[in-house]
């Protein structure tokens, strides 16, 4: 977002993994899209060298601290390199181009295209509570019974979003894991997108929610990006580091810190679920006041 304000007119190249890819195709000026796909001996990035070589570009941000991209002809460069600013992930991210200090908030854009299709899936009704109940690690996420549980505080008559519905995000691959919560919430309350929709169509879905509850994950950050009210729930990693940002966002964690929670020889891979700890009634505390702050900013 940043880059886009400070240079109007500018023509943007994008290289990402192809999981992230279709976040940057409503980017103004946005001229290309390189997936890269990670290859043998780091191979990819002699690829991207390749890609992009034959230009001389005004500027290149390295966000991977490749060292190939400092071989690309440019007229001014930034790279990324760990540790030299601690802190947020976004503050770290800033501090590449020596913003840390403002640390600009991620930013995402929807054609409108993306705005429809999210009218149709998510039509004009009582207001949606979304959640987002998988992670890239079973460790992390809150257990389905637990977000079931809140669904139906949140959106019972005396409840903060009362006559709610609820819409249910996450990856293809994630549906397994969140089958049983899908089948928890009523279906005249309910809206499954699970592995149904893409990036930026989550993106549009999302603004047109009341508010976001979550586990650490990529969807967590897309909600936050649009500005509803967004939850984060952390346990066995940091929302020091990794929590939502924005003038709406919050995180809640369970009772115990992160190093308390990781257990000698703690393996994420094969680890069940570490947010037991994190009651209902806490999340829905944290909600309550999240919401309370975002209607003070509104009046």
């Amino acid at each position: 977002g940043h880059l886009i304000a400070a240079h109007p007119g500018a023509r943007v190249t994008v290289a990402c993994g192809p999981a992230a890819a279709e976040l940057f195709e409503a980017v103004p000026g946005i001229e290309r899209v390189i997936r890269l796909e990670k290859m043998v001996g780091s191979l990819h990035w002699l690829r991207l060298w390749v890609l992009t070589a034959w230009r001389y570009w005004d500027l290149v941000v390295d966000l991977r601290s490749a060292p190939l991209t400092y071989l690309i002809p440019a007229r001014c460069q930034f790279h990324y390199h760990k540790g030299r600013i601690s802190g947020h992930r976004i503050r770290e991210i800033a501090g590449v181009m020596r913003l840390e200090a403002e640390s600009p908030l991620p930013k995402l854009w929807s054609d409108a295209a993306h705005d429809a299709r999210a009218a149709e899936l998510i039509p004009d009704g009582s207001p949606v509570l979304a959640i987002g109940p998988a992670a890239n690690w079973r460790a992390k996420t809150w257990r389905a019974e637990n977000f079931a549980e809140l669904c139906q505080r949140v959106t019972a008559p005396d409840g903060l979003i009362p006559g709610g519905r609820v819409a249910l995000f996450g990856a293809p691959e994630e549906r397994p894991q969140v089958m049983n919560l899908i089948e928890a919430i009523p279906p005249e309350r309910r809206i499954d997108l699970v592995g149904r929709v893409g990036l930026l169509d989550i993106f549009a879905c999302l603004k047109r929610c009341r508010a976001y509850v979550g586990n650490d994950s990529g969807l967590m950050h897309i909600a936050a990006a649009t500005g509803v009210p967004t939850l984060g729930l952390f346990g066995p990693s940091k929302e020091e580091l990794y929590g939502p940002c924005g003038p709406h966002a919050a995180s809640v964690r369970t009772p115990l810190s992160f190093d308390d929670i990781h257990p000698e020889g703690f393996d994420h891979r094969a680890s069940d679920s570490l947010m037991d700890g994190l009651s209902v009634e806490h999340v829905q505390g944290a909600l309550a006041d999240l919401l309370a702050r975002a209607r003070e900013d509104a009046a």
